[in-house]
């Protein structure tokens, strides 16, 4: 299956990529048809290891090839440069989609919404909320896939690709009920709650396929583009999902979660790549 995976497109690869991580949100949403709610200690320890995933993710699959890549390409002693400036500008760009995209991150109150002041619906805010943290997970797969046409070790690249979509899909199963069950709790019905959670993710395939065709297209920019989804991801970690999990009173559990996700994403970068 690999093999025939291989031969295809790098962003037919992607959006198969893509499609597979939001497929996994479908099936953590689809939690709300068969459970009424998810523990709180529950829905930190998912958060905790959504981070622990995507921290090592940051790394092991998009930092660390980031600066290999520019080592290999004539920039010697400044193969730093790319990844430092590639990682900072993913930050800004999170940083400035939160200030335009009105959003409520899970488990505040209304008045805590961010962004542009709007009418909008608890539930779209909700929903806003986890779809901004998608995109640069979908950026990251489709970086990945488009490294295989600019010529790195196409077979390791390959795989390494495949774990860093394996572990994102992972870390969406809980995020998808870490969506749908709070909105379901609001007294939603069951479909509707279903329907946010895994929309939320939609933009993964589509931000894949960006990913995979800036880099093909430009392949200079692969050290910057892999920085910068790693950039875009440690700040979703640090801004939204470490604080969802350490203020609940679950704090050690929670971190125990991050430290398993990070392992789990560890072995699959190196068993992979």
């Amino acid at each position: 299956m690999l093999e025939s995976f291989s031969q295809l497109n790098p962003i037919m690869q992607a959006f198969i990529a893509g499609l597979f991580t939001w497929g996994c949100t479908i099936i953590g949403a689809s939690f709300v048809f068969f459970f009424k709610s998810v523990n709180r200690k529950v829905l930190d320890v998912m958060s905790g290891f959504a981070a622990g995933v995507m921290i090592a993710a940051s790394f092991w699959s998009l930092l660390a090839p980031s600066i290999s890549h520019a080592e290999e390409n004539g920039y010697g002693v400044w193969s730093w440069v790319p990844a430092s400036i590639g990682f900072l500008l993913g930050g800004i760009f999170l940083r400035m989609t939160d200030k335009i995209v009105p959003h409520l991150h899970l488990g505040e109150p209304m008045e805590n919404r961010e962004g542009p002041q709007t009418q909008a619906s608890r539930n779209l805010l909700l929903f806003l909320a986890i779809t901004i943290h998608n995109i640069p997970e979908g950026l990251a797969v489709g970086v990945g896939f488009g490294a295989v046409a600019a010529g790195i070790s196409q077979d390791n690249t390959l795989l390494s690709a495949v774990g860093l979509a394996i572990g994102i899909g992972i870390q969406n199963i809980p995020e998808g009920s870490a969506l749908s069950m709070p909105i379901r709790a609001d007294g939603n019905s069951r479909l509707k709650a279903f329907n946010y959670g895994q929309l939320s993710a939609i933009v993964e395939p589509i931000a894949a396929v960006i990913g995979a065709a800036a880099v093909i297209s430009m392949s200079a920019i692969l050290p910057y583009a892999l920085a910068f989804a790693a950039g875009a991801m440690i700040f979703v970690v640090v801004e939204e999902l470490i604080p969802e999990s350490q203020t609940n009173g679950n704090s050690d559990i929670a971190t125990m979660g991050l430290m398993v996700g990070f392992t789990v994403m560890m072995i699959l970068d190196v068993a992979l790549g």
